[in-house]
């Protein structure tokens, strides 16, 4: 499944090789996969943003869910957070 779970660890792993003292990865190679990790990052934005304008409760690549506060740890006036959640 292809989801930010699945980015972030290709991005890790792209860490890992580029460290690799023996056979380290080729930095071309490791270029083009943070152009691709930051064009599906500036796509989740722009989802986020759609979400805002229009209210929506999430999309295909997002689900937004109420983040569960105790009474009283919010500042005054702040009734709820909406946290923003990726997916695939």
């Amino acid at each position: 499944m292809n989801n930010i779970e699945t980015l972030r660890s290709h991005l890790f792993n792209t860490l890992t090789a580029l460290n690799d003292k023996d056979k380290p990865m080729d930095i071309d190679r490791a270029k083009a996969i943070s152009e691709v990790a930051q064009t599906i990052i500036n796509s989740a934005k722009v989802e986020v943003e759609y979400a805002k304008a229009t209210g929506a409760a999430g999309s295909n690549f997002l689900e937004m869910a109420p983040i569960r506060t105790p009474p009283g740890s919010l500042p005054p006036g702040i009734t709820g957070i909406t946290k923003h959640r990726l997916r695939g």
